[in-house]
């Protein structure tokens, strides 16, 4: 008797297990700005079943169904919000029953995946989790934005040196002209810069980028303003003008391969345009600096030279 009893229930254990679905068991996934759509995963280690009809999934949400599949009648069932969620029928006899919807209909919590295989049955729970993750690296952040910044101030410093230089009626109006443009510039650069720094990939974060490095051309114009105001052209100047549209043409480059990736690969493009740019400002600045002086000091002795040469004609004569 005690033999039979122990058989009896070892065979019932058996008939409950086998009542049962096993799940692969996964706690949580998590999808990020870059998903395109949304994957969770539901998998069934057990399934006996051969034919698709003998198959039932519900999906369900706080407590809701959003989503339903009747094998017996091929019959998709959506919830009001999640019209995107889907599952393919042709897997569920492999054991696979993870659903999939758009990124946008995607809400964070748990899902519960309900499956059915004629009298056995089963679920398991879940969690979407959503990551932030950044557009650039932390570092590739800090470039992008402080090249443009540090190529505007050194602009400035162009702009003082011609300022407190030249100061002929002729040469204010130059620069006010000067002086609007490098306002125009500063009050973009920095609201780029406030746009495109917080985390993400994201049109907000793309607008910023392209406020940040499209009107730098308007570097290249002011220093080619600034030559022809203090210095006029030279091989060096020329040099520094094409330096300066090199680096622009890389950051534009850049620009157009970062803001179609999610995950750019491109940023040392952009970053090292950006670099090249900031380069040709401190050269420009530093060529003023000290070419400049030399330059009025010529003018100055020319002008005594011209002086002196216009008083001996006068007293020969």
């Amino acid at each position: 008797i005690p033999y039979l009893l122990a058989v009896s229930a070892l065979g019932s254990n058996s008939f409950l297990s086998s009542a049962q679905l096993i799940f692969n068991i996964t706690k949580s996934v998590e999808y990020t700005a870059c998903n395109e759509s949304v994957i969770i995963p539901c998998f069934v280690n057990n399934v006996e079943a051969t034919n698709i009809n003998e198959m039932y999934v519900k999906w369900k949400f706080r407590g809701k169904d959003i989503f339903t599949f009747d094998g017996a009648v091929q019959k998709t069932t959506h919830g009001d919000k999640f019209k995107s969620t889907k599952i393919v029928p042709q897997k569920l006899l492999n054991g696979i029953a993870s659903l999939e919807m758009s990124k946008e209909e995607a809400v964070v919590g748990n899902y519960t995946c309900e499956v059915t295989e004629l009298s056995r049955e089963g679920e398991t729970i879940i969690e979407l989790k959503y990551r932030i993750v950044s557009w650039f690296s932390p570092n590739e952040n800090i470039l992008i934005v402080i090249f443009p910044i540090l190529a505007v101030l050194l602009s400035w410093g162009q702009f003082g040196i011609v300022t407190i230089k030249y100061k002929s009626s002729i040469m204010k109006e130059k620069t006010i002209f000067l002086f609007v443009g490098g306002l125009v510039l500063t009050i973009v650069v920095i609201v780029g810069a406030i746009l495109f720094v917080p985390g993400e990939y994201s049109t907000k974060n793309s607008c910023g980028l392209g406020l940040i490095v499209i009107p730098t051309v308007i570097l290249t114009l002011l220093q080619y303003c600034v030559f022809m105001i203090g210095v006029w052209m030279s091989p060096f100047t020329i040099a520094i003008l094409i330096l300066q549209v090199l680096g622009y043409v890389l950051s534009v480059v850049g620009l157009s391969l970062c803001v179609s990736e999610c995950t750019p690969v491109h940023g040392p493009l952009l970053i090292s345009g950006l670099g090249i740019i900031a380069l040709a400002e401190l050269l420009g600045l530093v060529y003023m600096k000290l070419v400049g002086k030399s330059i009025l000091f010529l003018l100055a002795c020319a002008k005594n030279f011209k002086y002196i040469i216009w008083k001996i004609l006068l007293m020969g004569s």
